[in-house]
């Protein structure tokens, strides 16, 4: 059989040989490192594996402008996405071009080389508008957009050693592995499906037609690197992968995880993952409406047109090499007992259709889930991950002035809890965390952030364990209230309570003399003071703590976590 070819014609495999590769490692201690984050991993590992093949490194300047404005490599190649290695300005400064960095992951493992050949500063808001077609921070790919290094270092990479998994070992094949594995089955015209959720009937529905459209196999390549905050994860999602493969004729699927760090791009992320599944061998990709969108801004307006990805993927199709399938979605006719697509829906035809936010409210409330949208395996499999809401874990995140009473406050909604239910309550006090979790820390923008961001991992902890964690920092900023709300809710509730106590009154409770110290200069950095606060636009709950008493307070608190079922 012949195989489509990679794209740019060669698959790169940028790791050095085992004898090189363990002298660089003996060696690595002397040179510079970086220890890169979870998007920059997964970008590592896919251009060391050829996943990005042509690039054999992190973008320079030239390749990275030229993408930007024109979808192209410096050279004229296709290629939509900016592959860049992000870093602090002062980070940059300290590196040289022509110097060999070590790049290495969290626990400091060196994973490869990377020979400087750029330092540069990127246009982030041309970036934004060019990429993602949008300057909105409400975009979470122009927010991690935004949030990255001002520096970005270019440069070829060498591999040390492939990056450590612990997870789906079985599944995890690299573009070599994938293709040789199509090659000896025979396997010549297969057809890629990029998912990010759970396949419910509709999904399968629509990867039978699109086999049955080419007369192929399913390449199954669900994203198991990062995707959006709020997404179901990786563990239950590839549970349900692996409960569905006999829903599908024997011998007919292939099932195989891809450590993609998502951007959410829209039309050009589906044009880079049409390449990558190139790469790795499939020669058919379905694109569906509106592939890899993030939905829609504030103002309720989507960030893409339904038909821009496919349109953008098929201007490219004869260059690309790979045929793209175009699908509308697949709705259930309850008329007709079975699912169409909504193109071939009769004028005025009633359809049935159960949206993520329909469903993930059907797990946390134990309602039944329609027998048309989902099967029984993966129904079983999501109420495992999403227990009934008495059993499932919730932070209750208190914001508000120094003296508002936030720790008090906390302290009864504790008793209140413990007194009445069989749930294990955890308290963070701001104060108390301080002391221990935080030590050390200051009161700069930055600092703050980092006290905010480990009090909400340790919250989030608490709560995937099914227990309740009462958190009572100041939390002045809202970026940092929001990123503590995305944390926790990716495994179960989150409650955010101003606690909205006037500054007077807050000065006058004053027994340490804070504010007087504050007022006087000798304090700085001070919320309220000499610090902003930001005000919560919409908390869940806003709480005067000079009205009513603590327990007071704490019953109203009390009273909204038994109306949302979380306490029984």
């Amino acid at each position: 059989m012949t195989m489509i070819e990679p794209h740019g014609g060669v698959l790169k495999h940028l790791y050095l040989p085992e004898a090189e590769a363990l002298a660089a490692r003996r060696a690595s201690g002397a040179l510079p490192s970086l220890r890169l984050e979870h998007r920059q991993l997964c970008d590592l590992e896919l251009l060391l594996d050829g996943a990005f093949s042509p690039l054999e490194g992190f973008m320079g300047q030239a390749d990275y402008e030229a993408v930007v404005a024109g979808l192209r490599l410096a050279d004229g190649t296709l290629w939509p996405m900016p592959i860049v290695l992000d870093v602090s300005a002062d980070t940059a400064a300290s590196l040289s071009i022509g110097q060999d960095v070590v790049l290495r992951d969290v626990q400091g493992t060196a994973l490869a080389l990377l020979t400087l050949s750029d330092i540069f500063r990127p246009d982030k808001m041309r970036e934004a508008l060019q990429v993602y077609g949008t300057r909105d921070s409400g975009h979470p790919g122009v927010a991690d957009l935004l949030r990255r290094g001002e520096v970005c270092l270019g440069g070829r990479v060498c591999g040390l050693q492939r990056p450590a998994h612990h997870d789906f070992t079985d599944l995890r094949a690299s573009p070599r592995e994938m293709r040789a594995w199509l090659a000896d089955r025979g396997w010549d015209r297969v057809v890629a499906f990029q998912t990010r959720n759970p396949l419910h009937r509709a999904h399968v529905e629509l990867t039978r037609r699109a086999m049955d459209a080419v007369g192929g196999r399913l390449l199954l390549h669900p994203v198991v690197g990062r995707t959006r905050d709020g997404d179901v994860d990786r563990y239950t999602r590839v549970r349900c992968y692996r409960a569905l493969l006999e829903r599908y004729p024997e011998d007919a699927v292939k099932l195989s995880v891809l450590p993609l760090a998502m951007r959410m791009a829209g039309p050009r992320e589906a044009l880079w993952h049409a390449i990558i599944r190139k790469n790795y061998g499939a020669n058919f990709f379905i694109v569906g409406r509106d592939h890899a969108g993030p939905g829609k801004d504030a103002s309720g307006q989507a960030y893409y047109e339904p038909l821009a990805a496919q349109v953008l993927v098929q201007a490219h199709a004869d260059e690309l090499g790979i045929a793209v399938l175009p699908f509308a979605p697949m709705v259930y006719a309850p008329g007709r007992q079975a699912y169409v697509s909504c193109d071939e829906l009769h004028p005025g035809e009633a359809v049935s259709d159960v949206s993520g936010t329909e469903l993930r409210k059907h797990l946390r409330e134990g309602s039944a889930i329609p027998a048309w949208f989902t099967y029984p395996e993966v129904e079983a499999i999501l109420r495992q991950r999403f227990p009934r809401p008495e059993n499932r874990g919730c932070a209750i995140f208190f914001t508000g002035f120094s003296g508002a009473g936030k720790s008090t406050i906390a302290q009864a909604l504790k008793a209140a809890i413990l007194e009445n239910t069989g749930r294990q309550v955890s308290v963070l006090d701001g104060d108390e965390v301080r002391k221990t979790l935080s030590a050390g820390l200051g009161f700069s923008r930055e600092d703050r952030s980092a006290n905010i961001l480990r009090i909400a991992y340790v919250a989030s902890e608490i709560v995937r364990h099914g227990g309740i964690a009462i958190c009572a920092p100041i939390a002045p900023y809202a970026e940092d209230r929001a990123a503590a709300r995305a944390l926790v809710e990716a495994h179960g509730d989150f409650l955010e309570v101003h606690v909205s106590t006037a500054l007077d009154v807050c000065e006058a409770r004053d027994t340490k003399g804070l504010y007087a110290q504050a007022r006087s200069g000798a304090l700085k950095q001070f919320t309220g003071i000499s610090d902003p606060y930001e005000v919560p636009a919409a908390p869940d709950l806003r709480l005067d703590g000079a009205e009513q008493t603590p327990a007071h307070l704490a019953a109203q608190i009390v009273a909204v976590l038994r109306e949302r079922q979380l306490i029984a």
